[in-house]
């Protein structure tokens, strides 16, 4: 990511902060509308994972320039998400719930170059957690 992008998207991010548990709901109602698929994946209190959501963004924007503090996170983050039973291919839609509810949620300051700026971001987090998904699903003992 360019410092350009990593400022957009920090920039743009502040302005979520003040709406968090309004987006939150936002991006889960929009990924449970493009996947309903995924919906059992969640099991527990959705403002506590919405909560969750928030903040594991929080630490990833506010990273963004220090890339080698939140690779292990996301990482780990991935691992985990084996374990819930999240599939690669449901990386695209969540970015894409991502994306719409970051448009929702900015309105007009949701211009072309942000969106940019946040695709980017996504596409380096999401891969990172993907890699690490991989992995930890092939070390995992197969369940007869």
């Amino acid at each position: 990511m360019t410092p350009q992008q990593i400022s957009l998207v920090q920039s743009s991010f502040a302005k979520v902060v003040p709406i968090a548990e309004q987006a939150a709901a936002l991006f889960y109602a929009r990924l449970f509308e493009l996947a309903p698929e995924v919906r059992p994946l969640f099991k527990g209190d959705m403002a506590e994972q919405g909560r969750k959501l928030m903040a594991m963004l929080g630490m990833v924007v506010n990273g963004l320039t220090r890339l080698e503090t939140i690779v292990p996170a996301a990482q780990k983050l991935g691992e985990r998400h084996n374990a819930y039973g999240a599939k690669p291919e449901h990386y695209a839609v969540v970015g894409a719930a991502l994306l719409d509810t970051l448009a929702k949620g900015l309105g007009d300051d949701f211009t072309p170059e942000v969106r940019d700026a946040w695709t980017e971001a996504y596409g380096t987090l999401a891969g990172v957690m993907v890699d690490a998904q991989k992995a930890a699903a092939e070390k995992a003992p197969e369940v007869a």
